[in-house]
């Protein structure tokens, strides 16, 4: 079974480019998979909520309700640490995980790590790189 994490900007797509994650997730990948985000990410998704307005803000609250009615499954973080990008390397780096994410730096980490990576193209559907 793939084991799928997905990143805060990630959870994002849905409203701001009204692109449904889930079902291209269902198209990319073969296997049955799990979803997955890490505790870290839940506080990300807060803090741009208390911190931004209008569109960002709405893609937030958007992302929190989908987690919670997709069901979908938190890591627990060992570290104090609030970098995301971080603990997403840090778990890669002791299991295989695919990674849904359209930042450019965590991108060119997994790539350093020769680990899947799930991408938006052309703002309309996902493709695994």
């Amino acid at each position: 079974m793939e084991k799928i994490i997905l990143d805060t900007n990630f959870l994002m797509i849905p409203f701001t480019l009204k692109v449904d994650i889930f079902l291209e997730i269902d198209r990319v990948i073969i296997d049955e998979y799990r979803l997955y985000i890490i505790d870290k990410t839940i506080d990300e998704l807060d803090n741009i909520i208390e911190k931004q307005s209008g569109k960002q803000k709405q893609a937030a609250k958007f992302a929190l309700e989908l987690i919670r009615k997709k069901k979908i499954s938190k890591i627990k973080t060992e570290t104090n640490n609030n970098d995301v990008d971080h603990e997403i390397i840090s778990l890669l780096e002791k299991q295989d995980y695919i990674i849904a994410t359209q930042d450019k730096l965590l991108k060119a980490k997994i790539r350093e790590l020769n680990k899947k990576i799930i991408v938006l193209r052309q703002k309309r559907y996902l493709a695994v790189t």
